[in-house]
Parts: structure tokens; sequence; C-alpha cells
């Protein structure tokens, strides 16, 4: 699964592709707001998880591994109903949000950069940014807050650069498509979410 091969002129593996299509599928179903995305985004993390240890990009491989522990959270939170028997909203983060959701990311930074300077990784402190900022995405998906798709277009922009770093190139453009589709997810979900912020901080 690891041999390498030419697709359209970009060298990658089996596992790669097949990592590929399915990350692309759990995304496109993320935008429709189908739970299936999370059985997909289960089994594309276990797929990445290799081919990112392969690359010695520990914080993703790691990463890789909460997701599939969050996603099963995270179907769970969008299977459950909640009060008065309804699926779970769409809905936008409060002031104290967004500074929630800041402080972890800048926290999450801190702390994974500096772990990730303990190996044998040659990009601790970008990997540790996009680690970071991919949990905290994670998170807001699992509870369906629109901004989640903010932070996910900020981190799919620098995980092209990082992967076009590391060689990855067949995934650099998987992280291209995802800028688009998080676009696509944000004008979506407007449609679904209310005017005014929840009264409900990171429920």
């Amino acid at each position: 699964m690891n041999d390498t091969l030419l697709l359209l002129g970009f060298a990658t593996t089996p596992l790669e592709l097949i990592s590929f299509v399915l990350a692309l599928t759990t995304v496109a179903l993320n935008i429709r707001q189908n739970h299936w995305a999370w059985l997909f985004a289960i089994i594309s993390s276990a797929a990445y998880g290799f081919v990112f240890f392969e690359s010695r990009l520990y914080g993703d491989m790691a990463l890789q591994l909460l997701f599939i522990s969050v996603s099963f959270w995270g179907w769970y939170q969008w299977l459950h109903p909640v009060s008065g028997g309804k699926t779970l909203p769409v809905t936008r983060l409060t002031a104290r949000g967004w500074l929630a959701c800041a402080a972890g990311w800048l926290v999450g930074f801190l702390l994974i950069a500096w772990l990730l300077t303990t190996t044998d990784t040659d990009v601790p402190h970008a990997d540790g940014f996009l680690t970071a900022g991919s949990l905290v995405g994670q998170f807001l998906l699992s509870r369906k807050k629109l901004e989640n798709w903010i932070a996910w277009i900020i981190v799919d922009v620098l995980y092209v650069w990082l992967y076009l770093h590391k060689g990855l190139t067949l995934t650099a453009v998987l992280y291209g498509f995802f800028v688009v589709m998080a676009v696509i997810g944000l004008l979506a979900w407007k449609k679904s979410a209310p005017a005014a912020p929840s009264a409900m901080v990171l429920k």
C-alpha cells in the first residue's frame, strides 16, 4: 500500500489515494449535514494516520486518532435528539464562544508544538498549530457550529503549504479541494443558522 505510483503526474501511494477519496466523501456529506459523514471520517482518519506516520507528521497522525474518537461522539451528537425531539440544529458562536475557541487553539498549539519538539519531525510548530486548529474545527463541527467552516478554511489553506513541503502532493491537492468545500459548507450552513448568535455557548 506504500508503493509509489503516478496519478496525473503526482507521486502518491495506493493508501494515500484511498484516504483522499474517503476524505473528500466525508466533507461532501458534512456539507449536506448527512450523518454518514462520520463513518467515512472514521475510516479516512485511520487510513491517513498511517500516511502521516510515514511522513513523520506525528501531530497529524495523533490528530487522526483523536478524530476517530471525536467522530463517534459527533455521530452520536448528530443523531441524538435535543430537547423537543429535534435533531441538533446549526447554531452560531457567541462572543464568549469565539474567545474560548481562540484560547483553546493557542493553548493547544503551545502544548502540541512543545511535545513535537521531542520527536524527529522537522515541522513541530506548523504541525502543532494546525493540529490544534483542527481540533477546534472538529469540536465545532460536532456541535454543528457554523464557525467550524471558518476554522477549516484557515487550517486547510495552511495545510496545502505543509503537505507540499512534505512531498504529499495528492494530499495537498485534497486540502485545496477542502478549502473550496469549506467555503461551500459555510454558505450552505448559513441558510440553516439563526441570524443572531445562540444563547448557549459551546453547548
